[in-house]
């Protein structure tokens, strides 16, 4: 092992704990939240935020707001509190040797198209980390109830309103309108929304309420527009690739095909928050904590990506 000796000691002058708290109301949302993640009182929460900023000599929250607001000097720390917290999660696992002892079964739910094109990566690095760990996937575009246990797990695209539930937004991806290539040659590419007031689109499960989020992002359609539905995400990027109409779905998703064309990106580009969340017993699970660490790392560098 090579050990580098280029450390500026001086430098390294903040304590973790309050970097640790700074990390928890960023990512909570307010420092109550942060405080019983931890286990604190909120008026400890706010000495040690308080702390970091004089230490640091920087302003880490709007003061003001009735939530935590971060200043720009504050979005520029949290990334790289970020990386010492995952890293003091591992160097946690490596002290106690329970990278490898740390077994049993945990069940994560995603989205049909994550669990099919993005989840398998992630887990061949948690087979890596903690190969004792099994993981049960649930691919599914229900929403699973983890107050009652359908899964310990769940990636989803809005925010928790349980209380019993740990949230965590890791980033979010742009939603897109796309169209098969094939579809394109046949009718055109459309040049503004209004071409598009004659054209076929594939519907969800719930159609009408896709007609009014469309609407409010300034896309008017009509349901006699959308002649085959889906209740499955998979199945209705299928459909999509056929020619069958045009169709809605994360930018990730739809960048995986070349047979697929982004159709009007800068006039439909809503963006689709990424959260995930857990049940309270996360703070008391080793397994479950891995698992979730590790999804959080790899979120949060997948919507990075396609931000």
């Amino acid at each position: 092992m090579v050990i580098r000796k280029t450390m500026n000691w001086a430098d390294i002058a903040f304590d973790w704990n309050q970097a640790r708290a700074f990390l928890a109301a960023a990512v909570e949302g307010s420092l109550s939240a942060a405080a019983r993640a931890l286990g604190q009182t909120q008026p400890t929460m706010s000495r040690q935020v308080t702390g970091l900023e004089r230490s640091l000599g920087i302003t880490l929250f709007e003061r003001g707001h009735r939530q935590l607001e971060l200043t720009v000097a504050g979005r520029e720390l949290l990334e790289h509190v970020q990386a010492m917290g995952d890293a003091a999660n591992l160097v946690s696992l490596a002290a106690s040797g329970q990278s490898q002892a740390v077994e049993g079964r945990v069940r994560v739910t995603a989205t049909e198209m994550l669990a099919t094109y993005y989840l398998p990566a992630m887990l061949r690095k948690l087979r890596e980390l903690a190969p004792g760990i099994v993981v049960e996937v649930v691919a599914s575009d229900e929403i699973r109830d983890l107050i009652r246990r359908e899964a310990d797990i769940a990636i989803r695209h809005a925010r928790p309103t349980q209380a019993d539930l740990i949230g965590r937004r890791v980033g979010a991806v742009r939603g897109r309108m796309y169209a098969a290539r094939r579809l394109l040659d046949e009718v055109g590419a459309p040049r503004s929304f209004d071409d598009l007031a004659d054209k076929d689109f594939i519907g969800i499960d719930d159609t009408q309420a896709l007609i009014a989020a469309l609407a409010e992002q300034g896309l008017a359609l009509r349901p006699e527009q959308f002649r085959v539905h889906a209740a499955s995400g998979n199945c209705m990027l299928q459909l999509i690739r056929e020619g069958l109409g045009f169709g809605f779905l994360p930018m990730d998703a739809g960048m995986l095909f070349d047979d697929l064309v982004c159709v009007l990106p800068e006039a439909f580009d809503p963006e689709i928050p990424v959260w995930l969340l857990a049940h309270r017993e996360l703070h008391t699970s080793r397994r479950i904590r891995v698992v979730y660490d590790l999804l959080a790392e790899e979120l949060a560098a997948l919507t990075d990506t396609f931000a």
